[in-house]
């Protein structure tokens, strides 16, 4: 399996700084976004400290170790990761008043073949889009998520809380933290899409896959994402990453039948 990976990125309409932060390192197939909060300028410590430690420390691993390693040794690797960042952060935001309460959501993904090993805490999402099904593959650590799940609002109700910004669970709040992995078979033609609440808040999921299904490049489907949600309003930083497999066989057959066989 091939993967295309592209990031984009923006302040929104009503924020001056941006406390998004959105990397990949494409020879690992790895793929990070973090929403930051907390303090001025804290959250864009705190999602910068995430992705910056976790690039690093679990691309490093997957180039050594990780191209053959099995789903139980991602898992391990990326809650190591994880737990290691984590510590950090929290370490980081006690030493310095400025940082105080700082905390950052994540989405983690390695994409391995058909597998796609995929960690999150807090309300940033990963969407999937396989043919014309769109579906949300992660769930919201927040307190929205948790009531809809007692039966107390609907999801109706959820779209219009007060209380759509209150994260359950993040990255560097505490000393420990949980990251919730899941493990998805990714087909050829997926397009998987990483996201913060500020694109997710402003642009319904109808909205969403109507820009992915559309033919344009990739990139382009990151530029219109983010241009929707700052038609919609953009009351958020916005930061989308996309990663579209595609099978390598083609390539293959072509020096195969080069080669006679």
């Amino acid at each position: 399996m091939i993967y295309e990976f592209c990031t984009n990125t923006d302040p929104g309409l009503a924020r001056e700084n941006n406390e998004d932060s959105v990397t990949f390192d494409g020879p690992a197939r790895l793929g990070i976004l973090a929403d930051g909060m907390g303090g001025y300028n804290a959250g864009e410590i705190a999602s910068g400290m995430a992705t910056t430690f976790i690039k690093s420390e679990m691309g490093r691993w997957l180039s050594q170790a990780g191209k053959h390693a099995n789903a139980k040794e991602v898992r391990r690797a990326l809650e190591i990761c994880v737990e290691n960042a984590n510590r950090s952060i929290f370490n980081a935001a006690n030493s310095n008043p400025q940082y105080t309460g700082m905390g950052t959501t994540l989405v983690v993904g390695v994409f391995q073949d058909s597998r796609l090993m995929l960690g999150h805490i807090g309300d940033s999402r990963c969407y999937r889009l396989r043919g014309d099904e769109f579906a949300q593959i992660t769930k919201d650590h927040s307190l929205l998520q948790e009531q809809m799940d007692a039966g107390l609002i609907t999801p109706e109700q959820a779209a219009t809380s007060m209380n759509k910004n209150l994260v359950t669970r993040a990255l560097g709040v505490e000393d420990t933290v949980l990251l919730e992995i899941n493990e998805h078979r990714v087909e050829p033609g997926d397009i998987y899409l990483m996201c913060s609440d500020g694109l997710s808040d402003m642009v319904n999921d109808p909205g969403i896959a109507q820009i992915l299904v559309a033919s344009m490049p990739l990139s382009q489907k990151a530029v219109q994402l983010i241009q929707t949600a700052n038609a919609n309003g953009g009351r958020d930083n916005i930061s989308v990453l996309l990663a579209q497999a595609s099978m390598g066989s083609q390539k293959r057959g072509l020096i195969s039948r080069l080669l006679g066989n």
